[in-house]
């Protein structure tokens, strides 16, 4: 089913002047390309070509179309009976083109978001439920581990601190690949599971809930760390006990003091420890920074869909009925063992995509 901003975004008219300075923007880069200026130039000239070729394309056969319509009109004064109606099929057709061209040049106009091709780092953490947000924390893990075998990207479980039933009180996990973040974005928020725990005798539904976080993926020139804002602390690791037992101190725990946030990483390498603590921290002070400019932004940005407040309730999954339901949207899949599976929470994600692109849209023309 359309949304309504999709509706109308459909009926809006598409800036001229903006795509005609695009296109001889475009054309302006392939000349300077072509006359061989130094490396680095070329390079920022290539990154904006590419940036603007998908637009570019959809602008000149939107052009084309036009004018193909233009002629298409003229033929319907025909006195001929069967061009004439040849025409009017014609015209049909590339009325529905041009309205198709008209709302994906706008998709192509919205802002990008520069984190959206980016790896992404997941926290994972069981909250009110005990032991059964454990294993609920357990299910989403396993939830995004297998989206991500079926995107083709790549999981690596950075730290974990498994639940005394199973599950995990916390996993944090590494997903690289390209586009992670323009899709799991959406994902940041406070997770509800529904469902009768293997130990209630009563038959009666508990409420337990996980926190998601996901951060965008950052490189050291990205997020700059002073020496003299952070304490490494090491301590030893727990182990599982007997001759598993760590009794090396390879654990590491990283304290950034000007924003208080803390790190920590268990695994038995400490040099792996102390790699995946600094860019799990240069994650957090990243998205730390990108939320401050969002709130600075929050009065155009409040009707918006995954703004990725990790406070608010976004998703409920209610096993008795094997129903999820996402708030945000207000839609519910009848197919929780295919979303837990990850085969059909892109029905959520895409519709999650769907909704913020048409806010953004709507948000655009009242600005114009």
């Amino acid at each position: 089913m359309r949304n309504k901003h999709y509706e109308s975004c459909l009926m809006a008219k598409l800036p001229n002047e903006k795509l005609t300075a695009l296109d001889d923007r475009f054309v302006s880069i392939e000349e300077q390309m072509a006359q061989n200026p130094d490396p680095e130039e070329y390079v920022k000239l290539a990154k904006e070509h590419s940036d603007l070729a998908d637009i570019v394309a959809s602008i000149r056969e939107f052009r084309q179309v036009e004018s193909d319509l233009a002629g298409a009109k003229e033929l319907l004064n025909s006195e001929d009976g069967e061009l004439k109606e040849m025409a009017f099929m014609e015209v049909e057709e590339l009325n529905e083109k041009i309205e198709k061209f008209t709302h994906d040049i706008r998709l192509l106009l919205l802002p990008k978001d520069a984190s959206d091709n980016r790896s992404v780092i997941v926290e994972l953490r069981a909250g009110t439920g005990g032991d059964e947000a454990a294993l609920f924390a357990g299910n989403l893990f396993r939830m995004y581990q297998r989206y991500a075998e079926l995107n083709r990207w790549k999981t690596t479980i950075l730290t974990q601190n498994e639940g005394d039933m199973g599950g995990y009180k916390e996993i944090t996990l590494n997903i690289s690949g390209s586009g992670v973040y323009s899709k799991l974005k959406f994902e940041s928020g406070v997770h509800r599971v529904q469902r009768v725990p293997d130990t209630e005798t009563q038959g009666r539904i508990h409420t337990s809930a996980a926190t998601v976080a996901v951060l965008p993926e950052v490189e050291d020139i990205d997020i700059e760390i002073k020496t003299e804002d952070i304490r490494i602390d090491t301590m030893r690791a727990s182990g599982a006990g007997g001759q598993h037992v760590n009794t090396t101190d390879s654990a590491v725990r990283i304290t950034h003091i000007p924003s208080g946030i803390v790190v920590v990483a268990s695994a038995k390498s400490q040099h792996q420890n102390r790699a995946t603590v600094m860019k799990v921290l240069r994650s957090r002070l990243y998205e730390m920074e990108r939320e401050k400019r969002d709130n600075e932004r929050a009065d155009t940005r409040r009707d918006q869909v995954g703004s990725g407040d990790r406070s608010g309730r976004i998703r409920t999954y209610n096993f008795p009925q094997g129903r999820v339901t996402d708030h945000r949207i207000n839609l519910t899949l009848y197919k929780l063992d295919k979303v837990l599976e990850g085969e059909a929470l892109d029905e959520l994600i895409s519709a999650l995509i769907t909704e913020n692109q048409a806010a953004q849209l709507a948000a655009m023309d009242e600005e114009s």
